[in-house]
């Protein structure tokens, strides 16, 4: 549910692995060929019945501003409830690590932890996190930074020679990994409730964008004045007991292929 970039990669994924893919979105005419689609918007009322799923993956984006924290889930999470014949098997809840963003600090945060949301976002991502453990036993997903073909914004933030806080904390997940995370949820026998999606190797904002500016032989950007330092370190053990192994254990690995891939 939420069918976009991610649900896409994932949909693709599976149904190589010979498995029916139902993708809502409220438009659907960019589906891949294989998925079976159905044009809807999950947050209004109405009545509506879907198909018994085994599984569902929900990745809808917290569109929340200061005066409407979280009502996409309230609405999009319960008309699923009522709209489904039965409740799936696994239900996997894409949040994300902004909810995190309250516990900076050097020393990592493991899924014990508790949430610590400071703005509107991640007030929603956690309380759309409760409802669909509530609704449907959801597991819950929380990626950090997203980044793989598309998404790029750091890249161009290197081009650009936009001053960057060079002492922030930062952690990251490439999309590929994220996707074979979430294939791993769908597949565990019994998934951790809640997990990380983080690669192997937190690093500060200003080593990424020096080896990115060093692979593309320019200068490094400059230093925003004054640093504000922040952000968070996240520990990925958990996400490395599921899956074994990342293609990308660190921003060296995805960003040298993304940039290879660009030039």
């Amino acid at each position: 549910m939420g069918c976009g970039k991610l649900g896409t990669e994932l949909g693709r994924r599976l149904v190589a692995d010979g498995v029916e893919v139902v993708a809502m979105r409220r438009t659907s005419a960019a589906l891949p060929a294989g998925f079976s689609a159905i044009t809807d918007d999950i947050r209004l009322a109405g009545r509506r019945a879907l198909p018994a799923c085994e599984s569902v993956v929900i990745t809808l984006p917290p569109d929340v501003d200061a005066r409407d924290e979280g009502d996409i889930y309230s609405s999009a999470l319960t008309n699923l409830a009522e709209a489904l014949p039965s409740r799936p098997s696994r239900v996997v809840f894409v949040s994300s690590t902004r909810v995190l963003e309250g516990r900076a600090g050097a020393v990592p945060l493991t899924e014990s932890d508790a949430a610590a949301p400071m703005g509107p976002r991640a007030r929603a991502l956690l309380k759309g996190e409760a409802l669909a453990a509530e609704l449907f036993g959801a597991v819950t997903v929380r990626p950090a930074g997203i980044y793989g073909p598309g998404r790029d914004s750091l890249i161009r933030r290197v081009r650009e020679h936009t001053p960057v806080d060079y002492s922030r904390r930062t952690n990251r997940i490439h999309e590929d990994d994220l996707v074979g995370l979430l294939h791993a949820m769908l597949e565990a026998e019994d998934p951790p409730a809640l997990i990380h999606a983080v690669d192997a190797e937190p690093a500060l904002l200003g080593e990424v964008v020096t080896f990115i500016a060093d692979r593309l032989e320019v200068e490094p950007p400059p230093r925003v004045q004054p640093e504000a330092g922040g952000g968070t370190v996240l520990d990925g053990g958990l996400l490395m007991d599921l899956v074994g192994r990342l293609r990308f254990p660190s921003f060296r690995e995805g960003y040298a292929q993304m940039l290879r891939e660009s030039m």
